[in-house]
């Protein structure tokens, strides 16, 4: 699939995921809000019914305005001023909730129209025994003037839980929209997978094809008649298809050895050892090339404290493959700098040079298995992409840590830290 088609389907797809989620919160506002105005018409006229219902007890004349005040969301004010029986009040409440299906636990609290202070409040539950609720003593005040207010102090919670279908329809939404995310994640993870593969099969046919050409010239050579009366042209011969054949033996080695990684750990001889000695081995080891590009070689080992349990063969291979790096991705005389220094209770290892650079779009992936950065020719540095996966391994084994730091064409910095023993 092309790059084009992919990037138009994600951005159908993000369009059409939001386009759902907002569409599914606009209609759950709707019926939340629809609900709760039901809710609130419903206890208006139950309150205004229970204000007319004690005014017709303290024989009060009903007035043409409406007795009822809602003060907030879940709050009303009923204005009788009069006498308030509180036995009468709370079982007037109830009943008139209960004829208009309000269930839900309320608070009311009696205030003093004099001294507009509360005197009296109680919290009542329908889910509560009926026969506790009447058996309680309650006051009742004669010859003051009160009114009375309601509060829901759950009222948004249960209004919430009685939209169960709309509830149960977002959830269902919920997951057809990450699973139609995860498919979207998918397919990009499988375009970048083939793209992986297809330069890992272009990169492996490139180093296989040079050896097998090489044995194939050599063979042709020696079935003439003039090589085989040569017995140094014959040894020499021989020596170049063996030396060949042993390189294709160990790229073969090197491919067939990721497998193994995947199936079980790497075997390591772990032993108390100076990291300074295996740096100093790979340095050892690669400072004659860089002198004959040009390049230089600084190393400013300062920490003081330099002993980690490790495996020397592998972690000397760590600090070979990022130098080595550092020498074979630069187009200018290469300059490397290796420098130690404690932190904590840790070794940091930098090491820093002057090549060509990382995107920061393809350093996130640098460690994959068989991924390359491309430099425009993949072929300008043979590999299989395996080194910065099998340091990255390495390291974690160690219980190490390894980041990377770099500018495009300026150069690149790994800093490696590994607890100290």
């Amino acid at each position: 699939m092309k790059s084009r088609t992919i990037q138009i389907i994600f951005t159908l797809a993000v369009i059409a995921i939001a386009g759902i989620v907002v569409m599914q919160v606009f209609w759950f506002r709707q019926a939340f809000d629809a609900r709760e105005k039901q809710f609130d018409q419903n206890v208006y006229t139950a309150l205004q019914t229970v204000g007319e219902q004690i005014l017709q007890i303290n024989q009060q004349q009903i007035p043409n305005t409406s007795l009822v005040n809602q003060l907030s969301s879940n709050y009303f004010v009923v204005s009788v001023n009069g006498e308030i029986d509180t036995r009468v009040l709370e079982a007037l409440l109830k009943a008139e909730f209960r004829n208009r299906d309000l269930t839900q636990d309320f608070e009311y609290g009696v205030y003093d129209c004099n001294h507009q202070k509360l005197v009296y409040g109680n919290y009542v539950s329908f889910t509560k025994d009926e026969k506790q609720l009447h058996d309680r003593e309650l006051p009742q005040w004669k010859n003051d003037l009160y009114y009375f207010s309601v509060n829901f102090p759950e009222k948004k919670g249960q209004i919430i839980g009685s939209l169960g279908i709309w509830i149960y329809s977002s959830i269902v939404l919920l997951v057809v929209v990450g699973f139609f995310a995860f498919s979207i994640i998918a397919i990009f993870r499988q375009k970048q997978l083939a793209e992986v593969q297809k330069d890992f099969v272009n990169n492996m046919t490139h180093e296989f094809k040079t050896p097998v050409s090489t044995i194939l010239v050599t063979s042709r050579l020696l079935n003439r008649d003039e090589v085989q009366r040569d017995p140094q042209s014959i040894n020499q011969y021989s020596s170049l298809i063996q030396s060949e054949a042993l390189r294709l033996k160990s790229q073969v080695e090197r491919v067939l050895q990721v497998a193994v990684w995947d199936e079980r750990k790497l075997q390591y001889k772990f032993e108390m050892l100076d990291i300074h000695e295996c740096l100093e081995q790979a340095i050892n080891s690669l400072e004659h090339v860089i002198m004959e590009k040009g390049g230089a070689l600084s190393k400013n080992l300062l920490a003081t404290q330099s002993h980690v349990r490790a495996d020397r063969l592998h972690l000397s291979n760590v600090f070979y493959n990022l130098i080595d790096n550092a020498v074979k991705y630069n187009q200018k005389e290469p300059r490397v700098e290796v420098s130690t220094a404690n932190a904590r209770n840790e070794i940091e290892i930098r090491i820093k040079d002057n090549g060509i650079g990382i995107e920061a779009r393809n350093i996130r992936r640098i460690f994959d298995r068989f991924y390359r950065v491309h430099t425009g020719d993949v072929h300008d540095v043979k590999g299989f992409g395996l080194g910065l996966y099998y340091v990255k391994k390495v390291v974690q084994d160690h219980k190490g840590k390894i980041s990377v730091s770099s500018i495009p064409g300026s150069g690149t910095e790994f800093l490696l830290s590994f607890p100290l023993s």
